[in-house]
């Protein structure tokens, strides 16, 4: 059950927004950008490190979107449950591991990300632009996370493939609409 009384028991997050337009329409324009802007990561890739982080940070509710918006952007389902064994052994590409294990560093031991985190991603092969990327994500859902967290927002797992539908199918502005 959510903390504020002004939500209602079942609240996701399209409902926050709506108490604080003047907070969440930038917010809102940025993860678009973010998320569906233009990237070497795929907007499925972008949506992996998004329920990455979210299951880092144990929040079910933004773990479980985003890995199915992921899947309906064409993420392989074994990916995720594989990451759970560590990045090493995980079934993702060999160069994702690196923006992975940095986005991993980022969200459990974030000063103790080092140069030698940021160069393993460049010699994997991706561009300063894309590490930026990486971070942006990573951020933006360690944010997210704690705004679901810190509102008593509780997922439901039913509602995970349709919320991820929409994400992957208009990204998240169009979904938002309303909190503007």
């Amino acid at each position: 059950m959510p903390f504020l009384t002004s939500l209602s028991d079942d609240a996701k997050l399209a409902e926050l927004f709506r108490l604080r337009p003047g907070y969440y329409s930038p917010l809102l324009r940025f993860l678009q950008q973010v998320m569906r802007g233009e990237s070497e990561l795929t907007a499925g890739e972008r949506e992996m490190i998004a329920a990455y982080v979210s299951s880092l940070n144990g929040c079910d509710y933004c773990e479980g979107g985003h890995r199915a918006a992921a899947i309906a952007l064409g993420v392989d389902e074994q990916a995720f449950d594989s990451l759970r064994g560590g990045i090493p052994g995980a079934r993702v590409s060999e160069k994702l591991k690196p923006a992975l294990a940095f986005v991993y560093k980022l969200t459990r031991a974030p000063r103790e990300v080092s140069w030698l985190d940021a160069e393993a991603v460049l010699a994997a092969g991706w561009s300063e632009t894309t590490l930026s990327d990486v971070v942006h994500v990573c951020a933006l859902f360690n944010l997210f996370n704690r705004l679901v967290e810190g509102h008593g927002i509780v997922g439901i797992p039913e509602q995970y493939h349709t919320r991820g539908a929409l994400h992957a199918q208009e990204g998240y502005v169009g979904q938002y609409r309303d909190a503007d």
